[in-house]
């Protein structure tokens, strides 16, 4: 059984987005810039500042292109079985994504995104997508006007807004907007049939939004599907020229035990790091191992979830953290716990703030029982740096280094027993 590893990484990415315009698609309406000028935007704004001229549409891509030179171990006996294979160092097959954004009323916005290849599918096929309502002119002009200035209603099969690393994170191809490679160790990411509103005036933000909790949709009838209920209440204002505060905290339930398992394991494109935490005999050694290895999903059946999320922009620097506890029941375990925390600080600099050079460290603690003896514990260092060629063409290179701590943890009986159900799921 592993009980850590590490590995270091020199990575060359590539994103773009390469659009195409009919009906001149460039002035979408509450819209977040494709490329740089999208560079931390959360919620788009609801500043009414693009004058409606009829349909619009925005045909785009993403294209990442990723050179890896990883190394990893542990400290299983050779010959065991347990071993993690060898790496080596060379590119791993590129994804890429296809969008579509519609302008299809004043007010009412259209968005679809296909992965035409990620690292779990090798065939084209549809993520999700969402339509956004920020007038209801199409029932009659100036229809709960003073409501909608504020009010914005999404509904659709997409990643809904809980937390905000997810504005962060690369979603297959689309990397453009991590100043990182992979994304955070709990990555609370899922697809799901949602709907939720957003209220937001003189920076202060509220989302309320409830999820079916399913990430493979079925209508077969099930006494143990839950909804997922969410929200978020924060402030995001520029305070002068070169000062921008932002402090959210979002809160997630569902008390389904056959749809609480979702929230830290809905990304189906699969991580970043390829081919990390295989062991010799070409299993899974944790519960992570396959294509969204190396994240950690405690696979809760029932699970509540609190993130707070600080982000500072002053001047060329910027710092974004996380601050995250996950608890629920467990199959195996019955209830546990988990606590994230992360910091991430970047340096942007140069014409057009076009390079930057960061750190993030990102660390996960916790049980999956509470009579189990010892924390589970994973730590991540990143270093790293980055350059926008264009808008919207960008390379970086990252060094990282993962470690599984505390031996006992991951190797107790319990912990087997979890990994064991979690690697036949």
């Amino acid at each position: 059984m592993k009980t850590f590893f590490r590995f270091t990484m020199i990575a060359l990415l590539m994103g773009f987005a390469q659009v195409l315009f009919a009906q001149d698609g460039r002035n979408l309406q509450f819209f977040r810039p494709v490329g740089q000028p999208g560079l931390n935007v959360f919620e788009p704004s609801k500043a009414d500042t693009v004058e409606y001229e009829g349909v619009k549409v925005r045909v785009g891509g993403d294209f990442a292109m990723q050179f890896q030179g990883l190394s990893q171990s542990n400290n299983a006996e050779a010959g065991s079985g347990y071993e993690l294979i060898e790496l080596g160092n060379n590119f791993n097959l590129p994804t890429a994504n296809l969008n579509l954004d519609v302008q299809l009323h004043d007010g009412v916005r259209m968005h679809l995104r296909t992965y035409l290849s990620s690292r779990n599918h090798n065939d084209a096929w549809i993520k999700g997508g969402y339509m956004q309502i920020d007038k209801l002119d199409f029932i009659s002009e100036g229809f709960m006007e003073g409501i909608m200035k504020y009010t914005s209603i999404t509904i659709g099969l997409d990643e809904f807004n809980f937390g905000d690393a997810h504005f962060r994170r690369s979603d297959n191809a689309r990397a453009i907007y991590n100043p990182f490679v992979g994304n955070y160790i709990m990555d609370a990411f899922s697809t799901e049939a949602f709907g939720e509103v957003t209220i937001q005036n003189n920076g202060l933000l509220a989302v309320v939004g409830v999820t079916n909790g399913k990430l493979n949709q079925s209508a077969t009838a099930n006494p143990n599907n839950k909804a997922s209920f969410y929200t978020k209440l924060g402030f995001d204002k520029q305070l002068s020229d070169d000062f921008r505060a932002r402090l959210t905290g979002s809160w997630y339930v569902n008390t389904g035990t056959s749809t609480g398992g979702y929230l830290y394991g809905g990304d189906r494109a699969g991580a970043r790091y390829y081919n990390v935490m295989y062991s010799a005999g070409n299993d899974a050694v944790d519960a992570q191992g396959g294509f969204a290895d190396p994240r950690f999903n405690p696979r809760f059946s029932k699970i509540s979830a609190v993130q707070i999320n600080p982000f500072i922009k002053a001047g060329g620097f910027e710092f974004f953290g996380i601050y995250e506890v996950a608890n629920g029941l467990n199959e195996v375990t019955d209830e546990g716990s988990f606590t994230q925390i992360a910091a991430e600080a970047l340096y942007r600099f140069g014409p057009n703030e076009r390079y930057y050079i960061g750190g993030r460290y990102n660390t996960v603690n916790g049980k999956m029982a509470e009579s189990a003896t010892e924390e589970m514990n994973i730590s991540r260092l990143n270093f790293g740096g980055g350059w926008f060629l264009t808008d919207n063409i960008m390379t970086k290179v990252e060094y990282v280094n993962q470690q599984y701590n505390n031996d006992e943890a991951w190797t107790g009986q319990e912990t087997q027993d979890f990994l064991e159900q979690a690697s036949k799921a």
